[in-house]
């Protein structure tokens, strides 16, 4: 993010008028045919996921009030469907009382963080908020969460991200959940925003990545200011960065407890600062380790290669973001990176990587050559300048239409004043409509390209608000991705997806029954008639500072014939299932699939 502008004294007020001011900007696309239906429907209020953002500003301009929040969406309670946490702000400044924000929550809003239980029945969405009750109690200031089982029971944790002390909260399988921050050593007082957890050591116990942000603190705050010479709020540059941590999990000791330690410096991760906003694990060289990506502020992107482990049993990672072509843009410059996806996009089998980025600036698509090595294919893919006018954050490759190819759905706001919104006198002129892209597959030569539609999308994409975190998953379990998204100092917004399910789909979760728990890292080969493969990775990070479904969803199209379906399980072993049933999920346990036919 760069310099904010002073909105301290803008009273708060969300429109919906919004994408009308940028769409002079942009050239938009034709209009969907009258007869197709909008993609999505915002139904959040209507669900019950009835949830308001609060960022805290007082005057103070606190670099920290324009960064969050995130959104995490995961099964608490093991019944199938998938329930919310949303992270939210709070006040900052000594001495503050609530009276001295100057967009106070709503009466009766209740502080801290929030859990939203998924009670949805015939297909009906609706969500309960279960806080009171989950015993979780993250009043400091979110920024994101990441979601998994780390201890290995068959119930999913969260760790939480804060400006100040993150949190793990370690899940009891029905919604209700422990502190366990102390007790694992995982405990961080820096500003975080993202983290993942990823086994990068392949003993099964899953590990922790944080992307550690600057080292801004209300002790360090100081005066910046605009080239207008306005009071504004600071840019990451202005303080240094941090180093990300790497937390090895111990697995269970002989207490019981399951325990980190602290291997950032000897797996080399400390030895470059970065200012990250977002991190993503996947095998990115197909070499069977788990490689991480991290998306940092306005400081070259990293690239962090695991080696396997070594002779003296340590595993160790080298930064080749330089060398694979993902450091930088293809101009040399630094961006200012917020969120990261990465999947298989343009169907060659290997993990493409996609970021967001600021306002003139363009979003930035890495494709990969199949052995780690990148090239930059913004301009050639369409994606460039559709993204110039907006400031981007969370993210996701998801097919929406269920047609075998990945689309992209985007989350922007602003983190500067857009002048046209002033000069009209809005109230809150950093709002911006989000976006959808049509992945349109290969064309003429083999080349993907995508096309914006999101001027035809409908009401949910009319929307002109200051979008950060965005989640997806099906939250209704009918065969299509939906959407979650924070707004910084509004409404949470539910996307749902109604026209995936039209077309053929297969629904698979990865299971591990010896770790009781999804088997993330784990690689999908779809094989339809014909002999194409559709890859898919088990994964539940990206984005920005949130955590996804994991469950692999997989659109068919016009061809909904399965042939067989291939898993490569995280320690390289894999196993092939046929006669598969579409439009329902089904889980794939490790160990219940027959061995794939020796190459010839």
């Amino acid at each position: 993010m760069r310099d904010q502008p002073n909105v301290a004294k803008l009273p708060l007020r969300r429109r919906r008028s919004a994408s009308l001011a940028l769409a002079v900007v942009l050239a938009w696309p034709p209009a969907l045919s009258a007869a197709e239906p909008f993609p999505f429907t915002e139904v959040a209020k209507a669900s019950g996921l009835d949830f308001e953002h609060f960022n805290g500003m007082s005057g103070e301009l606190y670099f920290s009030e324009v960064a969050g929040a995130g959104v995490g969406v995961f099964d608490c309670d093991g019944d199938g469907d998938l329930d919310v946490y949303l992270s939210q702000g709070n006040l900052l400044g000594e001495g503050k009382k609530i009276e001295d924000a100057l967009f106070p929550p709503r009466p009766g809003e209740p502080p801290g963080d929030r859990l939203f239980r998924n009670e949805s029945s015939a297909g009906r969405l609706k969500f309960r908020d279960a806080t009171a009750v989950s015993g979780i109690r993250a009043t400091g200031y979110g920024m994101g969460v990441a979601a998994a089982d780390y201890d290995n029971d068959g119930a999913v944790d969260l760790f939480v991200t804060n400006f100040g002390d993150d949190q793990l909260w370690r899940g009891n399988g029905d919604c209700t959940f422990t502190d366990a921050t102390a007790a694992a050593g995982v405990g961080l007082a820096e500003w975080s925003v993202s983290a993942t957890f990823v086994d990068f050591d392949r003993d099964g116990w899953l590990d922790l990545y944080v992307s550690a942000y600057v080292d801004f603190s209300l002790k360090t705050h100081k005066p910046c200011f605009s080239t207008s010479s306005a009071r504004d709020y600071c840019g990451p540059r202005s303080y240094n960065p941090l180093p990300d941590r790497l937390f090895r999990n111990q697995g269970r000791g002989k207490d019981g407890r399951v325990t980190f330690e602290d291997v950032s410096a000897v797996a080399g991760i400390a030895a470059e600062f970065g200012g990250a906003l977002g991190v993503i694990a996947a095998d990115f060289d197909l070499d069977g380790w788990p490689d991480l990506y991290v998306a940092n502020d306005q400081l070259a992107n990293q690239l962090w290669m695991n080696r396997g482990r070594g002779e003296d049993g340590i595993v160790r990672f080298s930064n080749e973001a330089a060398l694979a072509g993902v450091a930088v843009n293809m101009d040399g410059a630094a961006e200012a990176s917020m969120g990261v996806d990465a999947a298989d996009f343009d169907g060659d089998g290997d993990d493409d990587i996609f970021l967001t980025h600021l306002d003139r600036q363009t979003n930035t698509i890495y494709v990969n050559e199949g052995d780690g090595w990148f090239s930059d294919s913004t301009l050639a893919t369409g994606l460039g300048a559709p993204s110039v006018a907006f400031t981007s954050f969370g993210t996701a490759w998801v097919d929406y239409d269920n047609d075998t190819w990945v689309d992209l759905v985007i989350a922007n706001g602003a983190v500067q004043v857009i002048e046209e919104l002033a000069l009209a006198k809005d109230p809150f002129p950093l709002h911006q409509p989000n976006q959808l892209f049509r992945n349109l597959g290969p064309g003429e030569g083999g080349a993907v390209r995508f096309e914006e539609i999101s001027a035809s999308a409908g009401p949910a994409f009319e929307l002109s608000e200051v979008s950060r975190g965005a989640a997806f998953g099906d939250l209704d379990n009918d065969g299509d991705t939906d959407v979650v998204i924070v707004n910084n100092n509004g409404p949470a917004r539910l996307l749902r997806n109604d026209v995936g399910s039209g077309q053929a789909w297969l629904g698979l979760r990865l299971l591990d029954p010896a770790l009781k728990r999804d088997a993330l890292g784990a690689r999908v080969a779809v094989e339809l008639e014909g002999g194409r493969k559709i890859w898919r990775r088990v994964r539940a990070d990206g984005s920005f500072a949130s955590a996804n479904d994991p469950r692999v969803l997989v659109g068919l199209g016009e061809a909904p014939k399965v042939k067989a379906v291939r898993v490569v399980w995280p320690d390289g072993s894999a196993e092939v299932w046929t006669d598969l049933s579409l439009r329902r999920y089904t889980t794939l346990s490790k160990g219940g699939g027959a061995k794939p036919e020796p190459k010839g």
